[in-house]
């Protein structure tokens, strides 16, 4: 909770003093997808991802939105969502991605939605998933792989990118995909 905090107050006095023509503030896009999550349900997670399968109620409840929306398997969602931020709406990379998707803030832009916003993070992420998972003919670790290190990279290297990360990431996330989809998880 200590680094969710933090990160509420920097962006509070972030809003305070730098003007903006977005309209709603990234603390009050979390406060009011804060709002959605059911009474008694834990807070978020730490913003240290893990991979574990736990994502919050109303984060799942996103998931499940989306995956609807896009026809994407929820469990690949998750283990998307799961891999990228630990389901963590306040995440930030060092890198500059946002959310519980890690939407970059072009990648956000160009689909049209505000990364800081849970339900539209992970539409967006759903979205650009899809877009992914089309482009590649449904050959799942190539989409994975363009996810996290661009479709660009995947196209040049005729494959899966040899950086370690996309590598680790891919194995990651198809892990945990087959970990939310097997029987004995779902019993």
């Amino acid at each position: 909770m200590e680094p969710l905090l933090f990160w509420a107050l920097e962006t509070l006095f972030f809003n305070e003093f730098t003007p903006s023509n977005t309209g709603a503030s990234p603390f009050a896009a979390l406060l009011a997808s804060a709002q959605d999550t059911p009474p008694g349900s834990p807070p978020g997670p730490a913003s240290t991802p893990d991979t574990s399968s736990h994502v919050p109620a109303s984060i799942d409840s996103f998931i499940q939105q989306a995956a609807a929306s896009t026809g994407l398997s929820p469990a690949l969602l998750k283990a998307v969502a799961t891999v990228e931020s630990g389901g963590n709406p306040a995440a930030v990379s060092s890198a500059g991605a946002i959310g519980v998707m890690q939407l970059m803030p072009q990648t956000a832009d160009s689909l049209g939605v505000d990364p800081y916003n849970a339900g539209q993070n992970i539409m967006g992420g759903a979205e650009y998933l899809k877009s992914l998972v089309d482009t590649f003919h449904g050959d799942l670790p190539l989409a994975v792989a363009a996810y996290n290190a661009g479709p660009g990279a995947v196209d040049h290297f005729g494959g899966i990118p040899p950086y370690q990360q996309t590598q680790q990431y891919v194995q990651k996330v198809l892990g945990a995909y087959q970990s939310l989809t097997s029987p004995t998880e779902n019993t």
